[in-house]
């Protein structure tokens, strides 16, 4: 199919679609020039801003929410994946609400705390952990600990991954990169690894040499950056699917090659699971892929809806934070978030559940490949349990450059047609969609059956 002609349809169905999103969103226009008042683009979050303003929430009741205009969708966003357990959950609401009355913080670990450690321990294999507040903390701490095992600097990061936005990662990232021109930055100067400017302003200079760029699925590159650093490198740093450019599985042997190269080079493996954990299997990327890393970080699904985030792995690593590696949190494990998540990963996502969402993550890809094909359509589709997306490129992806290859005008135009049809959508072509154990197959048809018209629409 001519490329060309389609990006041209896409534009002509995103401006109409566009247009009557503005025309039935006045309330939330309305928020947003009082939001912009108080907040840079009227949001909390870059990740929540939206052009020319964002759909403003109002509330969620299990698989469905409904925006300030009081319009209803089913939510496939899942708040970037936090929502596995659906909204207002009752299991989940009856949890905070046998704390609300009894203290949510004291700054003193709890049982209920210690009891959630002990969950995340053994659903993801873990000797030892520690709570934080968001995956940016997560992934910063396990960083720090790899540092002070190690007494080393350098990390090596895959082209294009996202682990936060703390310093040491904001190197070759979107969508950041996409704010400062730095999308198609991904000169490797005839070598399998590189440094790169960070795709953030504001990070130090001397930061820029202390991280190593190499592709997603490229173990030699890896191996190339140890030998080249002896001595140098810290640790290895991976979403082990990665899940900031659609969603990208780890070819066969890759995750182990790299453990691997780790063990031989006196380095850590780092997964940053705060996507995966809690999504793609009950027992997150070590149960699905079978290898485990030296430390992990986890957040998002982890805590039913509630602010969390969590970090740990081998004992002979954690133990640094208790000999002088910086890790503390005023708000670590609090009673309101440790109840939540403890009745999330109890009593909601358990092992049965994760049969369901497989089974519904399933039935969307496979709607979704059909519409694909019937219009010959430069896309595919890809599903891991809860977590699944379109890509418009019609081989699957195995880095970030094959993520460059694909045509961004398709998103944007699928992403207002759809919304403007009742499914609320993460809103770039580098996230996914979340499933959560409150959809059901009626849900899931109805975004097959509005895929399958904007498909239609598109190659007409």
């Amino acid at each position: 199919m001519d490329v060309e002609r389609l990006k041209a349809r896409a534009d002509e169905i995103a401006e109409r679609e566009s247009a009557r999103l503005l025309e039935r969103t006045a309330a939330s226009k309305s928020l947003f020039e009082r939001a912009m008042r108080s907040m840079p683009n009227g949001v909390a979050s870059n990740f929540q801003a939206g052009h020319p303003y964002p759909v403003y929430l109002s509330k969620g009741q299990g698989s469905k929410m409904w925006d300030v205009d009081g319009t209803e969708y089913i939510d496939f966003h899942g708040g970037f994946g936090v929502n596995v357990v659906g909204h207002a959950h009752p299991k989940i609401v009856e949890a905070i609400r046998k704390v609300a009355d009894q203290g949510i913080h004291f700054a003193v670990t709890t049982e209920t705390t210690v009891a959630l450690a002990e969950a995340i321990c053994e659903r993801f294999q873990l000797e030892q952990m520690r709570f934080v507040n968001s995956g940016t903390e997560a992934t910063m701490d396990a960083i720090r600990v790899a540092r002070a095992a190690t007494g080393r600097d350098l990390l090596v990061k895959m082209e294009g991954s996202y682990h936060g936005h703390h310093d040491s990662v904001l190197f070759s990232v979107v969508p950041e990169a996409d704010v400062l021109g730095l999308r198609h930055n991904v000169d490797q100067q005839g070598r399998t690894w590189y440094t790169t400017e960070p795709t953030s302003k504001g990070v130090p200079r001397a930061l820029w040499d202390t991280v190593i760029v190499v592709p997603f699925n490229d173990a030699n590159a890896v191996e190339q950056a140890f030998a080249d650093n002896p001595d140098r490198i810290a640790g290895v740093i991976l979403e082990p699917v990665m899940m900031n450019i659609g969603l990208v599985p780890p070819k066969p042997g890759y995750l182990q090659a790299l453990r691997d190269a780790c063990e031989r080079n006196g380095a850590a493996l780092i997964y940053d699971e705060v996507k995966c954990g809690g999504t793609i299997a009950y027992g997150g990327t070590t149960e699905r892929f079978g290898v485990r890393p030296h430390l992990a970080a986890y957040a998002k699904a982890v805590g039913g809806g509630a602010t969390i985030g969590a970090f740990g792995g081998e004992a002979r690593f954690m133990d640094l934070v208790t000999r002088g590696a910086a890790q503390q949190g005023t708000f670590n494990g609090n009673p309101l978030s440790a109840a939540a998540g403890l009745a999330a990963l109890t009593e909601v996502l358990t092992k049965d559940a994760y049969d369901h969402l497989g089974k519904l993550g399933t039935m969307l890809a496979e709607g979704c490949e059909r519409a694909i094909g019937e219009s010959d359509l430069p896309a595919h589709a890809v599903d891991l349990g809860a977590k699944g997306c379109v890509s418009y490129r019609k081989e699957p992806l195995e880095n970030y450059r094959d993520f460059l290859e694909t045509i961004p005008e398709l998103f944007y135009a699928s992403f207002s047609w759809m919304i403007n049809r009742g499914i609320f959508m993460t809103p770039g072509d580098e996230e996914q969609w979340t499933i959560s154990v409150q959809h059901t197959e009626e849900d899931v048809q109805r975004y097959v059956d509005a895929f399958s018209e904007f498909c239609a629409e598109l190659a007409s």
